[in-house]
């Protein structure tokens, strides 16, 4: 017969301070699971995460750094990671996540990363080319292109530039594409006025439409950043996987590499993750006209812009820990394996000029510094990847009036503390805390299992010492 095993009342009560149940895979595998308050996953990154674990003697002082760039910027919040050669040896959050509900930022909140996005998306491209369903020399558009669909082909007509833009211009921004009539992906209401669209276009519409404007510049010839350049790609990779932009970025690179709690971000508060922070717009910023030309007046950050419809050049949303892991899948060292080859991580990182962009990245130098920055509204990320194997990423959950210029300014914080503090980081390895295939249950019934073996069940806790 089968066994019911619920929550003992001392666990519920203990819920309220992070104890959740967990059942090894292994053991579930053969279980008819029951009803639960919450259905199961694979434990993230984010589920073992604490302030505390970061609240080290002797860091007090890059805390109050920190806190003072918050102070000075008028930041609601932010949220710090860092990694040393692959091991994450620290996450913090400061100030708040959602200051009308009483949140504080943690490490285990995630925040919208804007273009960080792009380098999720030029890494799946990397993943198609090793697949062999894809050249960074194909072409895009045309008879023998990608996108080859009769609906662009028409769009595009005569303009027979189009049909010279491959794969790699998308990605070094060298498609031909310009923000001569604005950027497409922040004019939604503009677009729909000059297309005469009675709804916000979905990618496919919206391509059509684009198509039908000249380029700006002969593609591979000169250089401007792109957002729909990477929408575009975001296009390809659905069209050679045969799925959908998510599952296959999902499936392919982020849990491979460790990260299981990146989503593609939504528009509106009420639609945010259970663990999404609230973005907050900058002192003085003005309601504006909501995207999809209802009339009404929103909060930029929350209705002003079509955010979901970035996908790849921009809607991911995750937090700077497992940013982190993802960095150190893509970064060459031997500590966490890749998710996709050393030639393609070559590629990647190539070094041209300071003028050309890498792929994915804004910038890689000889030394072996990497930069990837990500600003719209209500957000400001940025990555900065060092020749000693550091990597420092922040993200905040406010505008600034400096606007993409704010990374100048967080890059400045990063040097400070890593002269003042570097040494001082501990010896450890965070990534290490969380457990390998195991399902947790919140709240709830447990699993029925046919058998006479009962499954483990493990009580655990977000105490520092992860003990009960």
């Amino acid at each position: 017969m089968g066994y019911k095993k619920w929550i003992l009342t001392a666990a519920c009560a203990a819920a309220a301070a992070g104890i959740y149940i967990l059942a090894t895979a292994s053991s579930h595998r053969s279980a008819a699971v029951m009803p639960v308050t919450a259905p199961a996953h694979v434990l993230s990154l984010n589920d073992t995460l604490t302030n505390s674990m970061s609240d080290i003697s002797g860091l007090e002082g890059m805390d109050r750094m920190v806190e003072s760039y918050l102070r000075r910027w008028d930041l609601k919040g932010a949220s710090l990671a860092v990694m040393r050669n692959d091991s994450l040896v620290f996450a913090k959050g400061y100030g708040w996540a959602d200051e009308e509900e009483g949140m504080k930022m943690t490490p285990r909140n995630i925040l919208r990363m804007a273009s960080v996005s792009k380098l999720i998306t030029a890494t799946g491209i990397m993943k198609l080319q090793e697949q062999g369903l894809l050249s960074l020399s194909d072409t895009v558009f045309g008879p023998s292109g990608i996108l080859c669909d009769s609906a662009y082909t028409a769009a595009i007509g005569k303009k027979r530039n189009y049909m010279q833009i491959t794969v790699e211009d998308l990605l070094r921004h060298k498609g031909g594409f310009t923000c001569a009539y604005g950027d497409p992906m922040f004019s939604t209401r503009d677009i729909m006025r000059q297309f005469s669209l009675d709804c916000p276009p979905d990618q496919e519409t919206l391509t059509g439409c684009l198509l039908k404007r000249p380029l700006g510049f002969a593609p591979g010839s000169w250089q401007r950043y792109s957002n729909f350049g990477y929408l575009l790609l975001s296009m390809i990779i659905e069209k050679v996987s045969g799925t959908d932009y998510e599952s296959y970025i999902r499936k392919n690179i982020l849990e491979p590499a460790g990260c299981r709690d990146m989503h593609l971000a939504c528009n509106y508060y009420e639609e945010k993750y259970p663990n999404e922070a609230r973005y907050y717009m900058h002192a003085g910023s003005e309601p504006c006209p909501e995207y999809n030309m209802s009339g009404n007046l929103v909060e930029k950050c929350y209705g002003g812009n079509d955010i979901r419809g970035l996908s790849g050049a921009g809607a991911w949303c995750g937090s700077p820990a497992e940013l982190c892991r993802f960095v150190a899948s893509i970064d060459g060292r031997p500590q966490v394996p890749d998710v996709i080859s050393a030639g393609s991580v070559a590629e990647m990182t190539e070094y041209f000029d300071p003028e050309t962009f890498s792929l994915g990245w804004n910038d890689t130098k000889p030394s072996g510094e990497w930069t990837r920055t990500g600003t719209f509204s209500g957000t400001s990320a940025l990555i900065k990847y060092f020749p000693d194997g550091e990597c420092w990423i922040m993200i905040t959950n406010t505008s600034t009036w400096r606007g993409p210029g704010q990374a100048r300014y967080t890059e400045a914080l990063f040097k400070k503390c890593r002269e003042r503090y570097s040494s001082l980081l501990p010896e450890r390895n965070l990534f290490s805390l969380v457990p390998k295939d195991r399902l947790t249950y919140r709240l709830g019934l447990l699993p029925e299992v046919h058998s006479p073996q009962l499954p483990e069940y493990i009580l655990t806790s977000n105490s520092p010492d992860n003990i009960l």
